[in-house]
C-alpha cells in the first residue's frame, strides 16, 4: 500500500474523492492553475466527504468563486511590498518585524491574504545572500525587540535551518522574542518532533508559536499531542483564527474553539477579520455582521477564551480592534478606520458589493 502524500492538484483532489471529475474541465481548473494547492493527509483525513459544505474542506478545497474579483481587493491587501526595505523584511511597526524566510506553506488556504506570493511559483526562499541581508537589517536597529518568523509557513524550514536562523537571532542582543506563525502542528502533526521543538528555542530569547486555526475540528488528538510536545518544551503557544463565512460564522463554533485552545494551553490571541484579497470575497462577512457575531461570546465564555477581533487596515496601515472606537460606522454604510499614527481610511461596508472580472 502507498503511503499517504499531499495532494498538489485538481486531478489529485479528484482522485482522493474530494472533487468531482468534471472539476479538471471546469473553472476550478482554472483555480488550481491560478493559485498553489496542497492538502496534507491530516488535512485530507479531517474532511467529511458526505458533507458538500465540509468547513475543513471550505477553507482547502478551491472553488470556483476564487475566479471572481471585487473592486476592494488587492494583490498585496495589508502592504506588505511598502514596508518592505529588504528582501525578507516587513517593517510596520517600531519594535518588531517580519522575517519571512520562506514563501511556501505545507497546505495553502483558501482564503490567504499573501496567495499572490506563496507556493512553488511564488517568492520562493530567501537566498543565503538574502538572508544575511535580513539578519544584518535586524542587528542593525536596536528598537527591533521582537522578530516575527512568517512566510510562506517558517516550520517548513528543517530542524536544522530553524536552528541557524535562532542562533543568528541568539547573537543580537535587543532581539528578546521570536514568533513562530505557522499551521504545521494542525495540518503535519507527525513534523514537530524533539529535533525541531530543540531548534526553536535559543538562549536568552523567549519564543511564542502562534498556531492558526480555524475549526474545532482541526485539533486532533494528533496536533494537541504536537502542541503539547511544544508546550511541555516550555514555549508558549497563541492562536490566530481567521473569521470565515461557512467556516466558524457560528458563536458555538468559535466558542468550541477558543476552548479547545485553552484546554491546550494555547493562549486565544486574534480573530482576524478576513483581508482584501484576490478571489475571497465569498469568506467575508461585514464588519458589522462581525462585531455582533464577536459580541456574543461576551458571557458565553470564559475571559480566559476570548480573541481579539482585529482588522488589518488595508495598504500597510497596521492592525486595529474591531470592537474599539476607532472603528465608526459612517452614514453610507461604509467603515471609518483610524490607524495607530491617527491617520483615517475608508472600508468597504460588507461582502455584497459586485464582483468586477477575474484574475
Amino acid at each position: 500500500m502507498s503511503m499517504p502524500r499531499t495532494l498538489r492538484s485538481v486531478p489529485d483532489l479528484v482522485e482522493a474523492g474530494l472533487l468531482p471529475p468534471e472539476a479538471v474541465r471546469s473553472d476550478i481548473a482554472r483555480v488550481g492553475e491560478r493559485y498553489a494547492v496542497a492538502l496534507t493527509p491530516a488535512v485530507a483525513a479531517m474532511i467529511d466527504r458526505e458533507d458538500p459544505r465540509d468547513p475543513i474542506a471550505l477553507q482547502f478545497v478551491p472553488d470556483a468563486a476564487e475566479l471572481l474579483v471585487r473592486a476592494e481587493e488587492r494583490i498585496d491587501p495589508i502592504g506588505d511590498l511598502a514596508h518592505s526595505p529588504v528582501e525578507g523584511i516587513v517593517h510596520r511597526y517600531p519594535d518588531r518585524v517580519l522575517l519571512k524566510a520562506v514563501h511556501v506553506c505545507p497546505v495553502y488556504c483558501r482564503f490567504c491574504f499573501r496567495r499572490e506570493m506563496v507556493g512553488p511559483s511564488g517568492l520562493g526562499t530567501l537566498t543565503p545572500e538574502q538572508l544575511d541581508a535580513a539578519i544584518a537589517y535586524i542587528a542593525a536597529r536596536p528598537d527591533i525587540w521582537e522578530v516575527i518568523l512568517t512566510g510562506g509557513d517558517p516550520l517548513v524550514l528543517s530542524a536544522r535551518r530553524l536552528r541557524d536562523i535562532m542562533e543568528r537571532l541568539a547573537a543580537i542582543g535587543h532581539v528578546k522574542v521570536v514568533r513562530f506563525h505557522t499551521r504545521v502542528p494542525v495540518v503535519e502533526p507527525d513534523h514537530i518532533d524533539s529535533e525541531l521543538v530543540g531548534a526553536l528555542k535559543a538562549s536568552g530569547k523567549t519564543t511564542y508559536v502562534a498556531l492558526h486555526a480555524n475549526h474545532p475540528r482541526e485539533l486532533t488528538p494528533q496536533a494537541r499531542a504536537a502542541c503539547a510536545r511544544l508546550v511541555d518544551a516550555g514555549i508558549a503557544m497563541i492562536s490566530q483564527t481567521v473569521l470565515l463565512k461557512g467556516v466558524n460564522d457560528d458563536a458555538d463554533v468559535l466558542a468550541a474553539l477558543m476552548r479547545a485552545f485553552v484546554e491546550n494551553r494555547i493562549r486565544p490571541y486574534y480573530l482576524h477579520h478576513p483581508d482584501l484579497a484576490p478571489g475571497t470575497s465569498h469568506f467575508r462577512l461585514g464588519l458589522a455582521e462581525g462585531k455582533a457575531l464577536v459580541a456574543q461570546l461576551r458571557g458565553r465564555i470564559s475571559g480566559l477564551c476570548q480573541p481579539t477581533y482585529i482588522l488589518d487596515i488595508p495598504g500597510g496601515h497596521g492592525k486595529v480592534s474591531v470592537l474599539s472606537d476607532a472603528v465608526r460606522e459612517s452614514d453610507d454604510g461604509c467603515f471609518r478606520i483610524r490607524d495607530f499614527r491617527g491617520g483615517e481610511h475608508l472600508y468597504p461596508s460588507g461582502s455584497d458589493a459586485p464582483a468586477t472580472g477575474s484574475p
